[in-house]
């Protein structure tokens, strides 16, 4: 009979070596099947292999109750379903208890979207007069120009620049690498910071092959990324809510609505789904009118 110590053990290695995913994922679904088992000690201790479908129906309202956003209780059952399966595929139950579980309704809320003036006004407010000032040109050019999510701008490495030929090589969600194309003005940042700034860092043993640097000579953090931005938001006297993936969603959008395709936005962007590219890609209901216009036969 799988205790919960055994159990967690085995879908922590499921996780990383049959599914590939990200570590932050990995935390993340543990962090939701601690919650599962948090909820099974008030009702008496049941292992997982007896937990049952109602169990999970009144854990999710437990959750609920915890005030978690529909989010959040999404994402945590996700991670639940993934704990149950693992178990069917291990034979340590033969009925999997969570297939039938309902997530919660999501509204979706659409980031808000910078403007190319508004992109252009926040990397021309940068204060180059300080050495960080062409590091963050570069690594905003570079965020924007590539559709980089935070995670894969900070781990960037040197050895994965091919700038001679306009692409460079990204590691994205569950430790996939994928191609993307670079543009001249990024190019021609990232040279700059390469060649006159980083040069003169004094940077950690093992930590050569980074990028982006802070002034301790390690890689930049997510965080840092995070307050560089909206201090610039701030300093333009921007009142939209943005964050690095702002820059991304921006990128999907001004590709969409300047007629590049879908599927190879999906590939820059590295979804493994078109369906997540259409959720980027919104667009507005006067450009799909004016598209269906232009290229509708019957219009």
């Amino acid at each position: 009979m799988a205790d919960w110590n055994s159990s967690l053990k085995g879908f922590k290695a499921y996780l990383r070596l049959e599914r590939s995913v990200s570590e932050n994922t990995v935390e993340a679904y543990l962090r939701d099947v601690n919650r599962l088992f948090e909820y099974t000690e008030t009702i008496g201790g049941k292992n997982p292999v007896a937990v049952d479908i109602a169990d999970l129906k009144n854990f999710i309202v437990w959750v609920n109750e915890l005030g978690m956003l529909a989010t959040t209780q999404a994402r945590v059952l996700s991670g639940i379903k993934a704990f149950y399966k693992y178990l069917v595929l291990e034979n340590l139950i033969q009925k999997d208890p969570a297939s039938l579980l309902e997530s919660p309704r999501l509204t979706r809320k659409l980031p808000d979207t910078l403007s190319i003036p508004e992109i252009n006004e926040l990397i021309a407010a940068i204060d180059h007069s300080k050495p960080e000032g062409m590091r963050n040109k570069a690594m905003l050019e570079v965020l924007y120009g590539c559709g980089l999510r935070v995670s894969e701008l900070i781990n960037l490495k040197i050895s994965n620049l091919y700038l001679d030929v306009e692409f460079i090589k990204v590691t994205g969600k569950g430790d996939k690498e994928r191609l993307v194309p670079i543009g001249s003005e990024a190019v021609k940042f990232l040279l700059i910071y390469l060649n006159e700034i980083r040069v003169h860092s004094i940077i950690k043993p093992g930590k050569e092959d980074y990028v982006f640097l802070n002034r301790r000579g390690m890689p930049m953090s997510r965080v840092m990324v995070f307050i560089i931005i909206k201090a610039l938001a701030e300093k333009i006297g921007l009142k939209k809510t943005i964050s690095p993936h702002t820059f991304r969603h921006s990128f999907a959008t001004h590709l969409i609505e300047g007629g590049a395709d879908l599927r190879a936005v999906q590939e820059m962007l590295g979804h493994e789904s078109i369906t997540t590219t259409e959720i980027y890609t919104h667009l507005d209901r006067d450009y799909l009118k004016d598209t269906i216009i232009q290229f509708h036969p019957r219009s």
